[in-house]
């Protein structure tokens, strides 16, 4: 499957809302446009809506309702943070996050823990060998963290 090229943050938003509704889930959808609102332009002047390239930057935060709970922010610089059940993964590229959220909600992501070091990780594989691995913080797992464990 050929990962799909998401030249905007609006794109990337189309392409959840399509996942969304393919999975039967209800979401919510935060933009802030303008460089003085966008969360990494906090240097922007006072009403400087562009950047100095003249363009126009478009963050979005996007809400999946269900099991497990998923937001979505999507920053203008072509990266997004996914949260998993509060389990972060940062710098997931803006074109990846469709597969990454359809190996969520397909079950195709699991939990892998370790005695040696010690540790809990949130396993995401993507098509192509891409895969997404974060530590899972909190020693308490969710009941859909739980599920995903393999050995």
């Amino acid at each position: 499957m050929e990962k799909a090229h998401l030249p905007t943050t609006e794109a990337a938003v189309v392409a959840i809302r399509d996942l969304a509704m393919e999975f039967e889930l209800t979401m919510s959808v935060t933009d802030d446009i303008g460089a003085d609102q966008t969360s990494r332009r906090t240097s922007a002047e006072l009403f400087t809506v562009f950047d100095p390239d003249g363009s126009l930057p478009h963050e979005a935060f996007v809400e999946l309702a269900g099991s497990p709970a998923v937001s979505v922010r999507l920053f203008p610089e072509d990266d997004a943070r996914i949260t998993v059940d509060g389990v972060e993964f940062h710098d997931v590229p803006r074109d990846s996050v469709p597969a990454f959220l359809r190996s969520v909600y397909s079950g195709l992501a699991r939990t892998k823990g370790r005695l040696f070091p010690p540790g809990q990780w949130l396993i995401v594989p993507l098509p192509g060998d891409e895969t997404y691995k974060e530590l899972i913080v909190d020693a308490n797992l969710t009941p859909w963290l739980a599920r995903m464990a393999r050995g």
